[in-house]
């Protein structure tokens, strides 16, 4: 078989119009047939070309409002004989199979329609598609002979091939990649599809609310995501890497990299831990991120104070790390920041002057991100995989009400108040055992990953270089014993955040009470691995 196919006759039926009509033109400028359905053939009719309704092709009307127009013999035929096949050639001449050479198909909206708060059952399921998926896999298994096109971005190159080829063909190679494109867009629907009836538990009328139950985990872990990004290696030179993303542009799989070299595995996963931190406050914040631990943190009245304060409490482990900022990086902070060497900083935007003081620094990898709501964290495990809820809970109050349990006979002053929960935010984000010493919306040390709660404390203190003396220190997890509460008393803490719920906390209560320290209960552990 030639390697190179002529494009005669086309099938178009799409939901995204975008770019519909200038790739129909050009299509039926090479003389190909146009065949196409509902809306999809008005659309065309109203710009001008001449279009076949795909009830003439069939000699069958569409019915059942629209759920049977392209599901008949005459469609699937046309994609899936082989040509050149003499049994093939047989049969659909004595049906009357005209061939059909390419099919231009985007699927019913499923993802977006089911987005919808308060979405019918019966609309929901109206969206599912069923003569789309259908003429798409038909097509691209017949890649040797037809051309399945299904994303609105091919539409430029493959006006520009068939223009190259004089006589509106597509190569080999070209079909391949279309086809292989087309059933990745076909798994991903189902997947889609499966995964939101999955989170229905039972089947309401149809003119009712589809609930969608956030509660529980999938009864089937279906995961399908395209290739983003292909990586030079993973997190060391012999691993090979990739990042994957699921198309929203949400998060720092779908950030917008500004400039710098190319996002490595390490960085991506550095900014991911960094966003999710800095995403804790609503006030200007900003974190430096080190082997996804923050080797500083604060908050301050506007960016360049808490970059400055977040500096001040681990310069020497700041080089070489990420940033993470929750507001647009102006030029005062960005040309503070410039003097340091980071690998990436990432922000919801970054000003004009911003950009420009960091022009010089070429390697400088700028990333904008946009926030995604929390999904479920997925880890690997030998033999399978492991999923939870992500860790969303938060102490928000500052005042002392049931979130938040007093059970020292010293209660927090009002700024130890605030400066515990600022340190309770950032604990959550580093890893277990952790310990954090803060005061005034900036961390002073932080003692991460160590195998014991007292070295933990003892860690962090030891890496402060800011004086400690009046701060106050956070504790991801309990007091296991009263030694870890005496170092931390030592270092310099006059009040403690912690769960609370050991088997010895009234040990650990009486030594608070006779050091003199306030501590207080959260109730929430945040461990992290």
């Amino acid at each position: 078989m030639s390697a190179e196919k002529r494009i005669q006759r086309a099938l178009l039926s799409v939901t995204d119009k975008t770019g519909l009509v200038e790739f129909a033109q050009a299509l039926a400028g090479y003389g190909v047939e146009l065949v196409s359905t509902g809306g999809t053939a008005r659309a065309l009719r109203e710009a001008g070309l001449i279009v076949k309704d795909i009830s003439e092709l069939t000699g069958f009307p569409e019915m059942l409002d629209g759920r049977v127009k392209t599901l008949h013999p005459k469609v699937h035929g046309g994609l899936l004989y082989i040509r050149g096949n003499p049994e093939h050639e047989a049969a659909v001449a004595a049906h009357g199979i005209d061939p059909i050479d390419m099919v231009v198909v985007n699927l019913y909206a499923f993802e977006k329609t089911a987005a919808q708060a308060g979405v019918a059952f019966g609309h929901l399921i109206e969206n599912i598609d069923i003569g789309g998926p259908s003429m798409v896999r038909s097509a691209a298994k017949n890649f040797e002979d037809v051309a399945i096109v299904t994303r609105v971005s091919d539409y430029p190159a493959l006006i520009e091939e068939m223009k190259s080829a004089h006589g509106a063909s597509l190569s080999r190679e070209t079909r391949w990649r279309l086809a292989r494109q087309a059933f990745s867009l076909t798994a991903a629907y189902d997947t889609a599809i499966a995964n939101t009836l999955d989170r229905i538990a039972d089947a309401p009328a149809p003119e009712l609310a589809a609930v969608l139950d956030g509660s529980s985990l999938p009864t089937t872990l279906r995961i399908n995501l395209p290739l983003a990004q292909s990586l030079r290696y993973g997190e060391n030179p012999h691993q090979r890497a990739a990042l994957y993303a699921d198309g929203s542009g949400l998060g720092i799989a779908g950030a917008r990299q500004l400039q710098g070299k190319e996002l490595s595995f390490n960085n991506i996963v550095d900014l991911d831990a960094c966003w999710e931190l800095v995403q804790e406050f609503d006030e200007p914040a900003a974190i430096i991120m080190k082997h996804t631990n923050p080797c500083g943190a604060a908050t301050g009245s506007t960016i360049l104070e808490a970059y400055n304060k977040a500096l001040a409490c681990d310069p020497v482990s700041a080089f070489g790390g990420v940033i993470g900022i929750n507001r647009e990086v102006d030029g005062d902070a960005a040309a503070e920041i410039a003097k340091l060497f980071v690998e990436a900083i990432a922000a919801p935007g970054f000003s004009a002057e911003a950009r420009e003081r960091f022009t010089s620094k070429k390697n400088l990898r700028l990333v904008e991100v946009r926030s995604a709501p929390p999904r479920p964290v997925v880890k690997h495990v030998s033999g399978g995989l492991l999923m939870q809820d992500a860790d969303t809970g938060r102490v928000n109050t500052a005042a002392l009400d049931p979130g938040l349990k007093v059970v020292t006979w010293r209660p927090p002053t009002a700024e130890e108040l605030r400066s515990l929960l600022f340190a309770w935010r950032v604990c959550k984000h580093v890893k277990s055992n952790a310990i954090v010493y803060a005061k005034d919306g900036q961390t002073l040390g932080v003692g991460a990953g160590q195998m014991s709660r007292v070295d933990a404390a003892r860690f962090g203190a030891m890496k402060a270089v800011l004086p400690l003396k009046g701060c106050v220190a956070a504790s991801d997890a309990f007091f296991p014993f009263s030694d870890g509460l005496e170092a931390v008393a030592a270092a310099g803490a006059t009040a403690v955040i912690q769960p609370g719920g050991s088997v010895r906390d009234e040990e650990v209560i009486a030594a608070a009470d006779k050091l003199g320290m306030a501590m207080v209960f959260t109730g929430m552990r945040h461990f992290r691995h």
